[in-house]
């Protein structure tokens, strides 16, 4: 890297012969590409973020147009690559999606099986995009379906509805919110999505620059602005929020498994509901979201992923 500052990273050559913007920068704290990147990626078949053994590629939309960024790693240092109109975008905000600024000293672990898990996985940070519309959209998909048949359906929207990505990786870019804006409800029936989800994604896309907005709000009233919106509920807003935020403190409230693994993990009860939940959650109140993500990641004999979401009612 040559300079720190947006627009003045070096230009390299790659493999390809393609023009590509670099920078090479140290995590302040032990990071697990994999584990950290994981939660942004929609399944194997995402057509905008690949992980594989030599990096994670990811396509997305900046405030400057559309890139794609490559972060690899090696003996602790991070070399980020990206192409595209929002390639200088991408790679300033890198270390925050790689969570630079998660500062794991104030949680404290309580539980045995939770000191374990946080000894065993330092790498895992709990990053922010930044890019509120884009993890919204998916997150509203699977508030019915399940966990499978929703991402499916957010890859045919992305097939059908997105553009080629910038760079060698052959990979989409989601698709601009003016465009599902106006896309018609009928349209998502062809990706499986019935018309309220549809109706929810389209609404929340003609309000995409206020949505947005939430990245440099307080908390509370980010969540606020986003429930606002109908269809948006407490379950979206907090999914949404730990991935695009980077809110230490977020719980999915409605979510089908969660409070069975939490349960499960902290008390050795195979069933909960969400009140149970938040009472096992309570005494890691502002890092509960951090418990959650060490859960999903290791704890042994429950589900190491949310593998169908049922939501009553999110609204």
């Amino acid at each position: 890297m040559v300079d720190g500052s947006r627009g003045r990273f070096r230009s390299v050559t790659s493999i390809r012969g393609i023009t590509v913007l670099e920078r090479v920068f140290r995590p302040p704290h032990p990071t697990n590409l994999r584990l950290t990147l994981g939660p942004l990626c929609r399944g194997r078949g995402d057509p905008c973020m690949t992980i594989a053994v030599g990096g994670v590629w990811r396509a997305t939309r900046t405030p400057d147009g559309p890139a794609t960024l490559h972060l690899s790693q090696r003996d602790g240092t991070i070399t980020a690559q990206a192409w595209g109109a929002g390639a200088s975008w991408a790679l300033e905000t890198a270390p925050l999606l790689l969570g630079a600024d998660d500062d794991p000293a104030p949680f404290v672990p309580q539980h045995l099986l939770v000191r374990d898990l946080h000894r065993r996985l330092p790498g895992l940070r709990l990053g922010r995009s930044g890019a509120v519309v884009e993890a919204l959209v998916p997150t509203v998909l699977e508030q019915k379906l399940v966990g499978l048949e929703a991402r499916r359906s957010y890859a045919k929207l992305v097939r059908a509805l997105g553009e080629p990505a910038p760079g060698p990786a052959h990979l989409l870019v989601p698709p601009a919110p003016d465009v599902l804006a106006k896309t018609p409800s009928w349209v998502f029936h062809r990706f499986g999505v019935e018309r309220r989800r549809a109706e929810t994604v389209i609404r929340a896309c003609g309000y995409a620059r206020r949505l947005e907005e939430t990245t440099t709000m307080p908390t509370p009233e980010a969540y606020r602005r986003m429930e606002a919106l109908p269809g948006v509920g407490p379950w979206t807003s907090a999914e949404v929020a730990s991935l695009a935020l980077g809110d230490v403190d977020a719980v999915s409230v409605g979510d089908y498994h969660l409070p069975h693994l939490v349960s499960w993990a902290l008390a050795g009860e195979p069933r909960a509901d969400d009140d149970r939940m938040l009472e096992l959650l309570e005494p890691y109140r502002g890092q509960r979201a951090r418990v959650v993500r060490l859960l999903e990641a290791g704890a042994a004999g429950v589900p190491r992923r949310r593998v169908r979401r049922e939501i009553v009612e999110d609204v």
